[in-house]
């Protein structure tokens, strides 16, 4: 049943960035909001969408681990902060490159990108944290910490642009209150938004399966030490 469901959500994944991909090379227009190479926010935005996502998927199932002691909330707070990490990681890239044409910069210390910066190295240190702690209690725990707090940033840099007026623009998004982006331009982010989750699921199921016979092997080679 599980494979069925990775199936299904990579078939599901696959359709709707083929969809958008359609719509932004062949719909769209080649040049908006006076920037060049614009399309590149349909990859920047998702991608911190889904990052953020993960992130607070990361913070419930850490809360759940420290109120059960259940290890299956622990491995999927690693499976799914590993896979927003990557997220993550897609959009500052796509965020530098965006920065290049509309600023004529490759980076800018202002609120947000400083914030997501820390964002970054936070969840970079919890990954760090998991393979450097061997004992899974003290391992799971110390893990699910850092994930809260690495969440509390995540607040912060989702509202950077609201308290802040620095280089990048107050809410665009219609949903965030925003003028919109133009007609039928939000569709195709709002898709590559749902594309990128259904695949990070897949993702992130995989990680859980690996952990889970991490943490069976690590039991029987305590077990074997025991005798």
């Amino acid at each position: 049943m599980r494979e069925r469901i990775k199936y299904l959500l990579l078939i599901i994944s696959a359709g709707l960035l083929f969809w958008s991909l359609y719509k932004i090379g062949y719909v769209l227009p080649l040049e908006a909001i006076n920037v060049g190479a614009y399309q590149i926010l349909y990859l920047h935005v998702p991608s911190f969408f889904s990052a953020f996502t993960g992130f607070f998927l990361g913070l419930i199932a850490s809360g759940m681990y420290l109120k059960t002691g259940n290890f299956k909330y622990d491995s999927f707070a690693a499976g799914v902060n590993e896979v927003a990490l990557m997220f993550a990681t897609a959009g500052l890239a796509s965020g530098m490159i965006w920065a290049r044409y509309a600023w004529g910069v490759w980076w800018a210390w202002d609120h947000r990108l400083t914030s997501m910066l820390v964002c970054w190295l936070v969840y970079v240190g919890y990954l760090i944290l998991r393979r450097s702690v061997e004992e899974p209690t003290q391992r799971a725990q110390l893990s699910a910490v850092l994930s809260i707090i690495g969440c509390i940033n995540v607040a912060f840099v989702y509202k950077s642009i609201e308290w802040y007026r620095n280089l990048h623009p107050s809410p665009v998004l219609s949903f965030r209150g925003g003028g919109g982006m133009g007609p039928g331009m939000e569709e195709p982010l709002m898709l590559n938004w749902l594309a990128l989750v259904c695949l990070g699921i897949v993702i992130a199921m995989v990680r859980m399966e690996e952990g889970e016979m991490s943490r069976e092997i690590d039991a029987l080679r305590r077990q074997a030490h025991s005798y």
